[in-house]
């Protein structure tokens, strides 16, 4: 994987539009938040039973659901605009 150095980070943010910094916000949040426990938390879920996993995994993807519920304006917002086909 190419390293990135937190300058060209800033640089990325520094051309988001104002009402997109929010998310980018959110989810810098989460990675610093999460990426001590992901390889530990990822080694830990596959030991489980199939299951087990299985329950997890649906518990996820009801809590996912309800939060593009929530999101839904959100996203529309972010997600639209005009296609730009360059072939």
């Amino acid at each position: 994987m190419e390293t990135v150095t937190y300058s060209e980070v800033q640089e990325l943010v520094k051309k988001l539009p104002a009402v997109k910094l929010h998310i980018a916000y959110n989810m810098l949040i989460d990675l610093a938040d999460t990426e001590t426990d992901i390889k530990s938390s990822r080694s830990n879920f596959m030991f489980l039973p199939l299951n087990e996993r299985r329950q997890i995994l649906a518990q996820q993807a009801k809590q996912l659901i309800a939060h593009y519920k929530q999101t839904t304006d959100e996203r529309q917002i972010w997600q639209a605009g005009d296609f730009v086909d360059e072939y």
